[in-house]
């Protein structure tokens, strides 16, 4: 049940006093680790913080990257499919919540396409067609992401446009090619 249903609850807890408040806010704030790192960015951290954050996060990538250039080859095999779609799957999700605690839009941008470029530049086997179930789970997965990027990159400024185009150039070249584009 939420507050919004039970307009009674809602007086209720407006009607408390303000350190019976402070306490509530307290303890649920606790309990939402997303929400402890939103306001933990928001009013602890600055401009210079979030560009900290950005290099931690490319560095965490290219650490990422860097482990499955050991472990994953470019040969199309169903444990290369696999293990390629958990790496982007993970690291996806490392990308979104950096998004949804900073609100970093370029951030994410540049986040989610490096980690397209380089799995398509360093296993280009493993997107093309196949008949396999893994390798159809791999291109629908990459397909989605592809697509995400593009809208994200239709939201940008115009001068921010022109500096990735060349990539986004080659990852669509890509797609195209191997009919990951829905």
């Amino acid at each position: 049940m939420s507050l919004h249903q039970n307009p009674e609850l809602k007086k209720a807890v407006l009607n408390l006093s303000q350190k019976e408040k402070d306490k509530l806010l307290v303890r649920l704030i606790g309990k939402d680790k997303l929400l402890l790192k939103q306001l933990h960015f928001q009013l602890l951290e600055d401009e210079y913080d979030l560009e900290n954050r950005v290099k931690e996060l490319k560095a965490y990538l290219a650490k990422v990257i860097d482990i499955s250039k050991k472990t994953i080859s470019n040969t199309p095999t169903y444990a290369n499919f696999k293990e390629l779609n958990y790496v982007l799957r993970h690291a996806s999700g490392v990308i979104n919540e950096h998004e949804k605690v900073t609100k970093d839009k370029i951030g994410e941008f540049e986040s989610r396409l490096l980690l397209i470029k380089t799995s398509i530049s360093l296993f280009p086997k493993l997107f093309q067609p196949d008949s396999s179930l893994a390798a159809e789970k791999l291109k629908i997965y990459m397909t989605g992401r592809i697509k995400n990027l593009v809208m994200k990159f239709e939201k940008l400024h115009e001068d921010i446009q022109f500096d990735y185009q060349e990539i986004m150039d080659y990852i669509l070249d890509f797609a195209d090619h191997n009919k990951l584009r829905s």
